[in-house]
């Protein structure tokens, strides 16, 4: 297998990180990018660039914000300046907030939003126009199980999943004739950084509102790992293991891969495989099978 050049968004921690890592291992010329990586994420990134070197490979890192179109813009620019080419784009990148859903003003979701969807809108069309002229190409949308089932208190998380879930999926269909997949990745609940960084809701007054049921979100941060295994803890490098898989697949890949802990099962697959087919008989009502 040749090694492919793919950029990852939001590489600074997490499954991004993982994902990185795991890539740069099986030889793919791997670009890392994240904010602010002369500061809060310097250490961040001397210590992946030394992590793959130590292993006798190669990992580059540099600064984007998806939730900045000249940041995306440039960066994109530079790789292909660089690389001559980006074979595969991971939109990994997302915040995840835990409150409640009213008390998030209309400037909170337009900020969730700004990373979570538009960051992969930006990135997808800074990269698509590269990709169409190759004739191939990679987009890998991770999302979530709650881009697909919905959680009280993760409404506007949900919400920006389930959008970037519809981006996907028409890209999917829009995209094949240039051969272009679009995929997604849909995680379970792994232990992460995201809801212990959640962002609070800015409505106090709402939020004072809802009496006790306004507490219960500080009380799912609290036991965000509850329930799990801990003589076998969840391993989130089974969603970096899933992505690497999908980038060194030779044959069209499946639009969703779902990424469970060992022995969780929330129907997140079950519910895929029940909607497929309408979805599927849809499109070939409307006459356009051939982008199945």
């Amino acid at each position: 297998m040749s090694g492919k050049v793919v950029v990852v968004t939001g590489a600074s921690s997490g499954f991004g990180k993982l994902t990185v890592l795991e890539l740069a291992r099986r030889g793919h010329t791997v670009v890392a990018t994240m904010r602010d990586i002369a500061g809060r994420n310097a250490q961040v990134r001397s210590d992946l660039i030394d992590a793959v070197k130590a292993e006798g490979h190669v990992l580059h890192v540099l600064q984007m914000d998806v939730s900045n179109e000249a940041s995306v813009n440039s960066t994109i620019e530079q790789v292909v300046l660089r690389h001559k080419k980006i074979d595969v784009l991971i939109n990994n990148a997302g915040i995840m907030p835990v409150g409640v859903t009213e008390a998030y003003t209309v400037a909170d979701v337009e900020r969730l939003f700004a990373v979570n969807f538009f960051g992969a809108v930006r990135a997808d069309r800074a990269v698509l126009p590269h990709m169409r002229a190759a004739g191939s190409g990679l987009l890998v949308h991770v999302t979530s199980l709650m881009g697909r089932v919905v959680f009280p208190f993760f409404g506007t998380y949900t919400a920006s999943k389930f959008a970037l879930e519809g981006l996907a999926e028409a890209y999917r269909y829009e995209l094949k004739g240039f051969g272009i997949d679009s995929v997604i990745v849909e995680p379970g609940p792994f232990p992460s950084n995201l809801i212990s960084s959640s962002p609070e809701p800015s409505d106090q007054a709402v939020l004072a509102s809802y009496g006790e049921v306004g507490s219960i979100p500080g009380q799912i941060k609290a036991n965000a790992n509850a329930g799990h295994d801990e003589a076998n803890p969840p391993r989130p490098q089974r969603v970096a293991d899933a992505i690497a898989q999908l980038v060194e697949a030779t044959e069209r890949r499946p639009l969703r891969t779902v990424v469970m802990p060992e022995g969780m099962d929330f129907g997140v697959q079950r519910l895929n495989e029940a909607v497929s087919p309408i979805q599927n008989n849809m499109l070939t009502a409307f006459g356009m099978s051939s982008m199945l």
